[in-house]
Order: C-alpha cells, then structure tokens, then sequence
C-alpha cells in the first residue's frame, strides 16, 4: 500500500493515496467509494450520483448506496424519493403499480394520497346471499357501498373503491318454500295416517256389531193353554 499523500491530490481531496485514490475530502464534498477489482478507489463530489445519498458527518461527509429495490434516488437508506423508469413511487417505496386505494396523480409516477377524494359514509350492511340467493346455504357474501362526494380535478379513479364486500354465515339456510313444501308434505302424510285410522275404527266398529248381532239370543214364546 502507498503511503499518504497530502501533495499532489485531485483536486477537492485533502488526503490520498496512490492505491485508494483519495482518504479524505475538503469541507463540504462527499466522498465516493468506488470498487475496481479488489482497490476501493476514494473520489470527491459536490454531491451524490444517482443510487446515492449524501450522509453529513463532522468528520467527513458520506455517500452512500441506497439498499431499497428499483430505487434510482434516495433521501436515506430506506426511502426512495425516485424509482426506476415504468415503476411507482409510494411512501418511500417502488412498486409496479399504485397500492390499492392510490392511483398515480397529474401524469406523474408517485402514488396519490386517497384523502384527496372525499367520500360519503359506508351504507349499512346488505343481505347475506350467493348466487343471488338468500337462502339455502351456510357461507356467503355480503357488502356495502359508499358515494364519492368529491375528487381532485373531477378524476374518480383517483379515489379510493366505493363498495366493500366480506364474508358473511347464515343462521338459518332453509329457504320459505322448502319450509312450506315440507310443511305441507307433512300435512299429508298427517291426512294419511288419519285417513288410515279412520277406516280402520270403521272397520272395527262394523266387526263389533256384526259379533254383536251372531251373539244374540231369541226369547222363547210361551205356549198357549189347552182348551
């Protein structure tokens, strides 16, 4: 390793080496740390390159290498300030498309902020239903709507989603007509059995007479006295 030069230094660098290029910048650059091979090579800038951020410290000032995904530029090592050209910018981060709720505003590639858009109260709750039926069956779903009052330059889909859907249980799942047709299957087989019932006590009650009427005894007439 070169030993430390404080003479013949680029320009802006206070301390360098013939190996590692500059050690220490003047007051107010930041230094860079480049890999060739296996040298880090040390230059002095005014400010950070793209992929960088400028870290001040009172000993020497920093840049240092943004470590978010896509991320072109950035204000610390964890928030973007811009991404990489065709993605999204959303609280620090890039993404492919906006998060759900957030759409990119005025042409630009930075997520807009749903509170923008003012928006009515939910609705209540609907019915229970699948299939566009309300009974019949244990899980299913119900939802909800809400009206956008307003939005930034007249653009709805800037706002937020207007209905909300959730999964809902059915206490009881059997239909009114499935009721009143076992109801009503219930009613004749009840008939049947009545029906049933009744020509038997018929035929009983004629059993009992016609035993009645074999059984009976013929009183005996008197003879008449003889003359």
């Amino acid at each position: 390793v070169s030993t430390e030069l404080s003479q013949g230094c680029a320009r802006g660098c206070d301390l360098c080496s013939e190996f590692n290029g500059c050690l220490r910048c003047s007051p107010k650059l930041f230094i860079l740390l480049e890999r060739n091979d296996i040298r880090q090579i040390g230059i002095c800038l005014p400010s950070c390159p793209l992929g960088y951020f400028g870290l001040r410290n009172t000993d020497m000032n920093k840049c240092i290498k943004c470590k978010i995904e896509n991320c072109e530029s950035c204000f610390s090592r964890n928030f973007c300030t811009k991404c990489k050209e065709g993605l999204y910018l959303h609280k620090g981060r890039c993404y492919v498309t906006c998060p759900e709720g957030y759409a990119a505003a005025n042409g630009t590639m930075e997520c807009s902020s749903p509170a923008q858009c003012e928006m009515s109260e939910w609705g209540p709750w609907g019915p229970c239903s699948k299939k566009r039926k309300l009974c019949g069956f244990k899980k299913g779903n119900e939802d909800r709507t809400r009206r956008i009052l307003h939005a930034p330059s007249g653009d709805v889909s800037l706002c937020p989603a207007t209905t909300e859907v959730r999964r809902c249980t059915v206490q009881k799942s059997q239909c009114p007509e499935g009721k009143r047709k076992k109801k009503e299957e219930q009613g004749k087989q009840d008939n049947g059995n009545r029906n049933r019932k009744d020509t038997k006590d018929t035929k009983s009650g004629t059993k009992k007479r016609k035993n009645k009427q074999r059984g009976a005894t013929v009183p005996a007439t008197p003879a008449s006295p003889a003359q």
